[in-house]
């Protein structure tokens, strides 16, 4: 059995891109695949947004697109490696460390417009792993380096994400696995 680390990403890169996950509405997929960026409105500038590099985690969440109709369109977006690791660089985690202040966790958050969650990664039965899964959440002054410089592809994986659900619902396991992205070690530090 390997033995991965507690927390570790692992995603699908190479020497220019890595790429990250989201499932949005119809309306926001399709104005971002017209114009290979997100666009506002529909897609709403002024919010957090959380990418993901984790396929099996964004199935997670969405529900193989089938939880909502604001998730229904699962995209891969390829963004700059210079983009994900200043997103690192300028985090903090999404809660505050239990020997904080309010004030210094105020401090904190008011000097990182990027926050870290590690949650459970997922099996394809969607059950939570033992090792996690980043989530990277994009506040206000870190969106508009997303959407305007950091994309250099998206692609609706929807069909890919619905054909790999039905195989795993068909127990062709074997299949599944053999259809999901190719995700490798990312080696860069977390702060």
């Amino acid at each position: 059995m390997i033995n991965i680390p507690e927390r570790q990403i692992r995603a699908v890169y190479d020497d220019q891109t890595i790429r990250v996950y989201q499932a949005y509405s119809d309306e926001i997929a399709d104005t971002a695949l017209a114009k290979g960026t997100f666009v506002s409105p529909p897609f709403k500038i002024s919010r957090m947004t959380w990418i993901k590099p984790s396929f099996l985690w964004m199935m997670y969440r969405s529900g193989w697109s089938y939880k909502d109709a604001g998730q229904r369109r699962i995209l891969a977006i390829d963004i700059s490696r210079e983009g994900f690791h200043w997103a690192l660089d300028n985090s903090c985690p999404s809660k505050p460390a239990p020997s904080m202040n309010e004030a210094d966790w105020n401090r904190l958050k008011t000097n990182s417009p990027v926050r870290i969650q590690w949650d459970p990664e997922r099996d394809l039965h969607l059950r939570a792993l033992p090792h996690r899964a980043i989530q990277i959440g994009l506040g206000e002054a870190a969106v508009p380096l997303y959407v305007g410089q950091w994309i250099r592809n998206i692609t609706d994986v929807t069909d890919l994400a619905r054909t790999i659900h039905d195989l795993v619902k068909n127990n062709r396991l074997d299949e599944a696995g053999a259809r999901l992205p190719p995700e490798r070690v990312y080696n860069v530090i977390v702060p």
